[in-house]
């Protein structure tokens, strides 16, 4: 009699799933960012994108025209709700903290994560104000949608008018630059990492 070949390992076994990878799964319900937070975060993003977008457009514009006069309006408008929405957006944190990262992440992955968004907290207050302070400085009055005059915090005054306006500028370069960082990251941690990140922020990937 022929002997029974030995069968592969866990042949006879009852089948089970396979374990799922480390970070695989999204994050639980509680470790999610707050429908507030989610909000603010995506609504203020779009008007980033509004507002630069629109900010090189116009500056491309040659002469002063009447088209052109009137984006700058409308991008002295989303500066204005940036700020306020800015606002709320740093007290809604200040009394409401973000879920903590990932379970596995490199320490400087977290402390670099942190200081990213802290630093997104103070441009898009500074950038806002910087560029109001340009208007104010070139002796443009700010009419937030056409109805309300905001004050003139400073008078017409060419030398800080090219200061702040240099200013002003290079926050927004430096700004899109840290908003292209923390998107490739949020973005490496959904695609490589599979830790459920950027499913905190868009729900939907859950």
């Amino acid at each position: 009699m022929r002997p029974t070949p030995n069968a592969a390992p866990g042949a006879n076994s009852p089948a089970t799933s396979p374990a799922p990878r480390p970070g695989q799964l999204p994050p639980p319900a509680q470790e999610a960012y707050s429908a507030t937070a989610i909000g603010l975060h995506w609504i203020i993003a779009l008007l980033i994108f509004a507002a630069f977008g629109l900010g090189l457009y116009m500056t491309g514009i040659p002469g002063l025209t009447p088209t052109k006069l009137k984006l700058f309006s409308w991008h002295k408008w989303l500066g204005v709700t940036v700020f306020m929405l800015a606002v709320l957006r740093v007290l809604w944190r200040a009394t409401h903290p973000a879920p903590p990262v990932a379970a596995g992440t490199p320490a400087w992955q977290a402390k670099a994560a942190a200081g990213a968004h802290h630093l997104l907290y103070v441009l898009i207050i500074v950038v806002p104000v910087t560029g109001y302070i340009y208007s104010c400085a070139a002796g443009v009055p700010v009419v937030y949608l056409g109805l309300w005059k905001l004050p003139m915090i400073v008078e017409k005054n060419d030398a800080l008018k090219d200061i702040f306006k240099f200013i002003h500028v290079w926050l927004n370069y430096g700004m899109a630059a840290v908003v292209v960082i923390h998107a490739a990251a949020a973005i490496k941690h959904q695609v490589v990492d599979r830790d459920g990140t950027l499913a905190r922020m868009l729900p939907f990937l859950r």
